[in-house]
């Protein structure tokens, strides 16, 4: 006689409408932590698709949470309790849709200080005069610019005054990189640093800290970077506004609201090369020439700011390639008020390149009525 059919398994055995979401329910709360669904299925006698499907639903609800993609993982919520009096026939309650992200305010910019004649305090403490760009204020463009989001690119031989403009304009706002030869990709993202006790810190470079700060960055004689550096910044700059730090964990950095770029190009240094990828990127290019004007008002001498003028056409004629600009002028007057106006002028020559001393000592001879030769050293006193 044949013995009788074993019972029928708990898997053939057919749930109520929703009984199965709330078995994997409670199953969660008597046990916390982790669970992954085929250890699920396997207490409850369930198939794992069956299992993982409910908890799929719970997590929609929010009555359970997806603690791990790879591997999957699921654990209780506060909420997951409400799952055991779901009825049948009745749709359990969904999770409230998450509110849509409130984009970030922008950050009020940092307005420089300014003095009771209209000058604006650069964070030095130098005074800056502002000058005329498009009918407007130069600092006052730049700022447009800024909230406009049109990258802007100063030009112009060193000492003219490219870095002081855009510190009048920004103020604090500003985080500068002076860029060379040397400068590496990681002098802008940031690298790993080893702190004192032991460990490796990933420190962010002056990109990363101003886009997540969303103040304006300087990059200083940008065209001496190589150009494959250069680079990292661009997605920064079009219209994705974010980068992906490789060396980071593959972090995405997304710019904050008032981020912008800013550079300076220096364009008779040696080495220093605009490529077109990099002035594609700056929409608004301005030359940036020495004010002979300021430097009048500065109480400049006269004769000095007459041979500054004279080279500075001569150079525009390609007779010379060197001309004082407002820096090499201020320089002047603090040396002819420390050792004298001849010893200014001799040093006027010394400071020139090398090529173009002769053309600087005849332009000297001819304004000042005297010829001078570099300053050297004499005989023993």
């Amino acid at each position: 006689m044949s013995s009788p059919a074993p019972p029928p398994a708990a898997e053939a055995l057919r749930l109520a409408p929703y009984a199965l979401r709330r078995l994997v329910a409670e199953y969660l709360l008597h046990n916390p932590g982790p669970q992954a669904p085929t250890a699920v299925a396997q207490a409850l006698g369930r198939s794992s698709g069956a299992v993982g499907n409910a908890l799929e639903r719970l997590t929609e609800a929010g009555q359970a949470v997806l603690t791990s993609p790879k591997p999957l993982r699921y654990a209780a919520t506060d909420t997951t309790r409400d799952a055991l009096s779901i009825k049948a026939g009745v749709l359990p309650p969904k999770a409230p849709p998450a509110p849509a992200p409130v984009p970030p305010k922008p950050r009020p910019a940092a307005v420089p200080k300014t003095t009771p004649d209209g000058g604006i305090i650069r964070p030095s403490g130098q005074v800056y005069r502002p000058r005329k760009l498009a009918d407007l204020p130069d600092v006052e463009v730049l700022r447009k610019l800024r909230a406009a989001e049109v990258p802007v690119l100063l030009y112009g031989p060193p000492g003219t005054g490219k870095t002081s403009v855009i510190e009048a304009a920004f103020g604090d706002d500003l985080i500068t990189i002076a860029g060379d030869g040397d400068t590496q990709t990681s002098d802008l993202i940031g690298e790993y640093t080893q702190t004192p006790d032991g460990r490796y810190e990933f420190i962010y470079g002056p990109l990363i800290t101003a886009m997540q700060e969303g103040k304006v960055l300087l990059v200083d004689d940008a065209t001496l970077i190589s150009p494959a550096v250069l680079a990292v910044m661009y997605p920064a700059m079009d219209g994705r506004k974010r980068i992906i730090v490789k060396a980071h964990k593959g972090e995405t950095i997304e710019a904050a609201p008032g981020f912008y770029i800013v550079a300076g190009h220096n364009p008779g240094v040696h080495g220093a090369i605009l490529t077109e990828a990099l002035s594609s990127r700056f929409s608004v290019q301005v030359e940036v020439s020495t004010d002979f004007d300021l430097a009048n008002r500065l109480n400049i001498n006269r004769w000095a700011v007459n041979v500054a003028r004279n080279l500075a056409r001569r150079r525009e004629s390609g007779d010379v390639g060197w001309s004082p600009q407002l820096r090499e002028l201020i320089a002047f007057q603090k040396i002819a008020d420390v050792l004298g106006l001849r010893a200014a002028a001799a040093n006027l020559i010394g400071i020139a390149p090398l090529e173009d001393r002769p053309v600087v000592a005849d332009t000297v001879q001819k304004v000042f009525g005297e010829k001078f030769a570099p300053l050297s050293l004499g005989t023993q006193i």
